[in-house]
């Protein structure tokens, strides 16, 4: 019997012809999402160096955020999430897929409920919060249900691939504090393998 994996290169070519033919929300995650199942049920299909913690090449020792595809209106990111890693609520002015390869992530989802009429302060109420198992994709629709906190509370990294209509390089998002409900800009200023 043989087994057939689904390499890297086939999702970057899956997910670009998808994209290119300019589908519909519905269908982009649709397709996108099955497309993501795939590859996160074959580890390998990511070379080892970009599932591991950044360790002194990186902005974390316990963390890390590779660029894995840049291309027209699509862009792969490897993030590696160590043992405690934490990041507060943030949003990402862009449709996300995130499918988790190994371990396991708690993500707490979002509501704002302001009138969002100022720039610099939002209310936020907790939607859901759930632990996202290997194999299971988590999506982000921009203005609707997009923003998360991420926690790793367990004793082991966590190997995620997030699939993004943007690069985040650069792209002006916002985080949240729960407890004051300041909101400041901020952006991916570089990833770990470049």
């Amino acid at each position: 019997m043989t087994t057939t994996t689904y390499a890297f290169d086939e999702f970057v070519h899956d997910m670009t012809v998808l994209v290119d033919g300019q589908p519909d929300q519905e269908r982009l995650f649709d397709l996108g999402s099955s497309y993501l199942e795939r590859l996160i049920k074959n580890p390998d299909a990511v070379p080892e160096e970009f599932r591991v913690p950044a360790g002194s090449r990186g902005r974390s020792a316990n963390h890390g955020s590779y660029i894995l595809h840049r291309g027209e209106g699509l862009a792969i990111t490897s993030v590696v999430w160590g043992p405690g890693d934490h990041i507060s609520a943030h949003d990402h002015k862009t449709w996300g897929m995130i499918g988790v390869m190994n371990n396991g992530i708690t993500e707490t989802r979002f509501n704002r409920k302001d009138d969002r009429s100022r720039d610099d302060f939002a209310v936020l109420e907790v939607d859901r919060k759930t632990l996202v198992q290997p194999g299971e994709v988590s999506l982000l629709i921009p203005n609707v249900d997009e923003i998360h906190q991420m926690d790793n509370t367990s004793d082991r990294p966590t190997v995620e691939i997030h699939v993004y209509g943007k690069d985040l390089k650069g792209l002006e998002r916002c985080m949240y504090n729960l407890e004051t409900g300041e909101v400041k800009n901020f952006s991916t200023t570089r990833w770990d393998n470049c």
